[in-house]
């Protein structure tokens, strides 16, 4: 007798399967009316095959379910589905033996996009959201799942280290807004490469934003810095992306070796400078270029308060490389360049009297220069000695010439003391 039931029952549970999978392209009520013929079958099927045992018929249900070690879905879990119908406003998936579930409204855009992407027969996984709506259904959400699954994707290329491409949706004065997997993440402009990089003249943050808001609509290859699955937030670098390449060809380079390339911006602390490797000097293209600093210390032996008035954006220079620190590249102008201070000492001498413009003012003194390459410093200790009760403005004036003697000379540090000759 069980196993006649048993039979009968599966019978009928391939019949529905089948039928199911039959239901095409409909409008939402005739989808709604498809199903619900297809609940009141089951209703009376199951009911005239065990009806005249009521308890026989839960236990052998039992027995069955059991056997089949089925767990429920509760809410919050992912389960998968198979799309009976569907319309612009819900999609019907196929639960198998716990029946069926719908998918509504907003869900669908979120979780899948426009309903002409998928069609009858396609699996889609869901999140349960409720066991049973007022119509009968488990209730679904695609967006829960897509989401989840979005962030261990994400979760997945950080680990790995993955490059992928991203599109910018936005900028701010931090960085770029991007989109990943449909979730939303920072790209920090200290994380962009140096061809990205807004290099602005005179450091305006509104050119800076509009250098940024130039990339929007773009794509970039970047890696996943961060994840933040329950703070929501991603940040990316596409510094990273390309850092494996970049390492390989400075790892061509060495201190000492000597480069030649173009000025590509120049800001308070000094200039930048695109150069291509060893491997790479016939390549025109953009991105084989490495770029490197020239500190503001580094432009030239003089004294130097604006690196703007030494080179400018598109100058051809030569530079030699006296530093590497990862993908950092320092380099520097000045030292291909003959030390003045090298035969300082044949051109003055300390205890002597030279005459000497003041080029700069500050709180610890005043630089003056003997000449284009040589400047001492007059202590602000030793001219208010000279002048108490005064201000150093009061005794000496930027751009004039004054007569100085020279206290001490140290060729080795650039160091010269000066003293005010009255």
């Amino acid at each position: 007798m069980a196993n006649d039931i048993l039979d009968t029952l599966a019978q009928e549970v391939d019949k529905i399967s089948d039928e199911k999978k039959e239901v095409g392209l409909e409008k939402r009520e005739e989808a709604r009316e498809t199903i619900e013929a297809k609940k009141a079958e089951d209703s009376t099927s199951s009911g005239s095959a065990l009806r005249e045992d009521p308890i026989s018929q839960t236990s052998v249900m039992a027995d069955f379910l059991n056997q089949q070690k089925i767990a429920f879905p509760k809410e919050g879990d992912v389960i998968e589905g198979s799309v009976i119908a569907l319309d612009s406003n819900a999609i019907y998936l196929d639960l198998g033996v716990f029946g069926t579930g719908i998918v509504m409204g907003r869900e669908i855009k979120d979780g899948l996009g426009a309903t002409d992407k998928i069609k009858i027969g396609d699996k889609v996984s869901a999140t349960v959201t409720d066991l049973e709506n007022e119509d009968g259904y488990i209730e679904l959400s695609i967006r829960e799942a897509s989401i989840d699954r979005a962030w261990q994707d994400l979760e997945e290329k950080q680990v790995n280290g993955e490059s992928f491409s991203t599109k910018i949706l936005d900028a701010n004065k931090g960085g770029l807004i991007v989109e990943v997997n449909g979730i939303n993440g920072f790209l920090p402009v200290s994380q962009l490469t140096n061809e990205h990089y807004p290099r602005v003249e005179e450091g305006e943050k509104s050119k800076i934003l509009e250098k940024l808001r130039s990339f929007i609509g773009t794509e970039m290859k970047v890696k996943v810095l961060d994840t933040d699955r329950e703070g929501e937030k991603l940040i990316v670098s596409e510094k990273a992306a390309y850092s494996d390449e970049e390492k390989k060809a400075i790892s061509e380079l060495k201190a000492g070796d000597v480069i030649e390339g173009e000025v590509s911006g120049v800001v308070d602390f000094g200039a930048f400078v695109k150069f291509l490797p060893p491997s790479r000097l016939d390549s025109t293209r953009e991105e084989d270029k490495l770029e490197g600093l020239v500190h503001i210390s580094e432009l030239a032996w003089q004294l130097i308060d604006n690196p703007r008035e030494v080179v400018k954006t598109g100058d051809r220079v030569k530079c030699q490389i006296i530093g590497i620190d990862d993908t950092r590249v320092s380099l520097s102008i000045k030292a291909l360049q003959k030390d003045p201070w090298s035969i300082v000492e044949k051109k003055y001498k300390a205890g002597e009297t030279y005459e000497g413009q003041v080029r700069k003012i500050n709180h610890f003194g005043a630089f003056v220069y003997l000449d284009d390459d040589i400047h001492g410093l007059a202590h602000i200790s030793e001219l208010l000695e000279q002048n108490p009760g005064k201000n150093i403005e009061d005794i000496l004036e930027t751009g004039k010439t004054y007569k100085w003697k020279i206290l001490s000379i140290e060729p080795k540090e650039h160091r010269m003391g000066l003293g005010l000759v009255k």
